[in-house]
Order: structure tokens, then sequence, then C-alpha cells
């Protein structure tokens, strides 16, 4: 059975309530608002955002599911294999990365262990080699995750949501590593795209290397940046 139009206004507005809190939530603004009146609860702010972000998807995603209808397009045969191993392919991409984040400053533990108060999280500019190929590779596999799915009515909707909000959120996110890293974050945007790769737009381990010496010179600690 086909979703009404109610239902799919529904759901869109689920996704943009949950785009419009998360955004809220992740912008400088907010953090240093609560830095200012309660610095108690800096430390812990990036926990409760992480705790929060997850719990504000549940609304969107269990729509999605409970409003399951007949299949727009499914994967059949070849294809099938191709979209599961690209699918399987970006989920090793996602636990392969991680290697190269600082997953404790990610979740906020860091923060809270030792008490910092400031909005900037620790460390200075690192590029992983999938941010030598894209500026946010966490949205990139997430995508190519996304799109590789069987896909009725309800799951497009939220894939196209979803897909708007990350190029949204991305554009979002660079303009608080510019403020992080100024003229490096910069130069580093000028050279690599950002969520699909492009021949030619890439750097090498050196060039990498050399975009973040600036910043590492400053810098006892280094983390790779951001989320995406």
């Amino acid at each position: 059975m086909s979703l009404s139009g109610t239902q799919i206004a529904s759901l869109v507005l689920c996704w943009l309530a949950y785009a419009a809190l998360h955004s809220v939530l992740a912008s400088l603004w907010l953090k240093r608002v609560v830095a200012a009146r309660w610095p108690r609860l800096a430390p812990g702010y990036r926990l409760g955002f992480n705790l929060l972000a997850v719990l504000l998807l549940v609304p969107p995603l269990w729509l999605t599911f409970a409003w399951r209808g007949p299949l727009l397009w499914s994967w059949d045969g070849g294809w099938a294999w191709l979209a599961n191993g690209l699918a399987l392919a970006a989920v090793a991409g996602f636990l392969w990365s991680t290697r190269y984040y600082d997953m404790a400053v990610f979740y906020g533990s860091t923060q809270w262990r030792t008490r910092e108060h400031a909005v900037e999280d620790p460390g200075g500019l690192a590029l992983s080699p999938l941010h030598r190929h894209v500026r946010h590779p966490w949205y990139s596999l997430g995508l190519l995750i996304l799109w590789t799915r069987d896909m009725d009515e309800a799951r497009l909707t939220s894939a196209l949501c979803i897909t708007l909000y990350l190029w949204l959120g991305s554009l979002l996110e660079e303009k608080k590593l510019l403020a992080f890293h100024g003229e490096a974050y910069a130069n580093y945007r000028a050279r690599v795209p950002g969520l699909v790769p492009w021949p030619g737009r890439s750097l090498d381990a050196d060039e990498a290397r050399a975009l973040c010496a600036p910043r590492h010179h400053q810098d006892d600690t280094t983390s790779t940046h951001g989320g995406g």
C-alpha cells in the first residue's frame, strides 16, 4: 500500500525536526552559551550531544520501517551482489577508518575525563587516508550504504532527507573546521572534494602531512577532523 500525502509529509517533517535540533546542538553558538553560562556542563557536552543524537533518530527511523510498503526498486541478481558488496565495503571502510580518529574525543569521554571546558575538540588538524580523497568520508560511506538498499516510498523519502541533510550538514561542519583550523583547512578544502571522489582532486601522503604540519607545530596532540 502506497504512503498517503500526510504520511510522506509527516516523515519529512520528522527528519526536518531532527536536522534542526541536531544542527542547533552541534553549533558553536550553543556550545559557547553552555560553556559561558553553565561551565560545569561543558565537559559533558559532547557525550550528551552524541546520546541525544542517537535518541532523536528513533522517531524518523521508526516511521520509516513502520510504513514499509511495496518496493519501488530492488537490486536483483548480479546487481544485488554489487550493491551488497559495496555496502559491505563501506562498512569495512568505516570500521577501518576509526583507527585514524581519536574516538575518545569523538565520543566525548576525553573531554569528560579531563574536564575540558573549551568548545573546540582537543587536538589539531590531521588527515586520514580516506580524508585525502573526500573531506567527509564517513558521510560518503553512509550515503553508499544508504543508496545500495532496496527502496519503497518510506525508505526513499528518508534516503532523500538524509542525503540532503548530510550535504547541508557537511557545509555547516566546515564553517566550524575553518574557525578551528583556519588556512590549513581552507587549503585542504580547495584541493579535495566534499563527498564524491574526483580524479585529480586528491592528496598523497606527503601533501596531507604538509597541510597538517603548521598546526602540528602548535599542538602537542592531533586528532582527525570532524565526524564526517
